[in-house]
């Protein structure tokens, strides 16, 4: 792998990104809006809760881990739908660039703006709603580390979909996590779960990451065994998908659907 060109696939992204308001704003906007939302509700049941329990830390603390996990995902496939909606996909492979490092310039550049769309997220819940991470501890990072892997994961599936399927089929994209955090548990334990929803939410590396966080906070000790299993899970995730995106780029190559890539489904 050559880091040159890695890099090269990053600096696409940020000279598209830097050129381009319209891109700059929906790495910001929504996670605010998420934040300051979510963020008066939890304020609204810490005033009406009779216990005296803090909200704060176990909705708006979830929220924002759920938010950082769709900004990976969804950094990935961003950065792949813009060699789509400029059809410059056949362009890129057209050079020496080996599969490997196109999607590893995808995952640094998921990495680059989900850092600019946390600390928007970081900065409202901390000033405004006074969310501490103390709470959590040295523990927040490896369950971090656990949803970025997942996230990262979906995003390099979903693009393997799009390169498929074609460019109309990224409407399959946006809604899995929507789909995802029911079975996830990101604001409810698993366990009011029906059975078989229980069973999807055990395969799931984000089920035990709020399992878990829930524990922390509520004074308990986080499972070591839970957080090595959901980080196993993780990169298994990442392998398979991987492994997918190859696959279906190599059948694009054998069809020559990479050739004839249009705004229609391929079929």
């Amino acid at each position: 792998m050559s880091l040159r060109r890695i890099f090269a696939i990053v600096l696409r992204q940020v000279y598209l990104i830097r050129g381009s308001f319209p891109r700059i704003f929906p790495l910001f906007a929504w996670v605010a809006v998420d934040m300051v939302l979510w963020g008066f509700l939890t304020k609204y049941l810490n005033s009406v809760a009779s216990s005296g329990f803090n909200f704060v830390p176990v909705l708006l603390g979830a929220v924002l881990l759920w938010d950082f996990f769709i900004r990976i995902m969804q950094g990935v496939t961003m950065a792949f739908f813009e060699d789509v909606w400029s059809r410059n996909f056949l362009n890129i492979f057209a050079t020496p660039l080996l599969i490997s490092e196109y999607v590893a310039g995808l995952v640094l550049s998921s990495i680059l703006t989900s850092m600019a769309g946390l600390a928007v997220m970081l900065l409202i819940a901390i000033i405004i709603f006074k969310l501490s991470f103390l709470v959590y501890g040295l523990m927040v990072v490896p369950f971090l580390l656990v949803l970025f892997l997942f996230g990262i994961a979906l995003g390099i599936f979903g693009s393997g979909l799009v390169l498929r399927f074609g460019p109309a089929s990224e409407w399959f994209i946006w809604p899995i996590p929507a789909l995802i955090s029911p079975f996830a548990g990101v604001l409810y334990p698993v366990s009011t779960l029906p059975q078989w929803m229980q069973v999807i939410s055990r395969l799931l590396p984000p089920s035990y990451v709020f399992e878990q966080l829930r524990v922390i906070v509520s004074g308990g000790t986080a499972s070591a065994i839970a957080l090595v299993w959901s980080a196993c899970l993780a990169v298994v995730y990442i392998l398979a998908a991987y492994w997918f995106f190859a696959k279906i780029y190599r059948h694009a190559l054998r069809t020559g659907i990479i050739a004839r890539y249009s705004a229609e489904n391929l079929g």
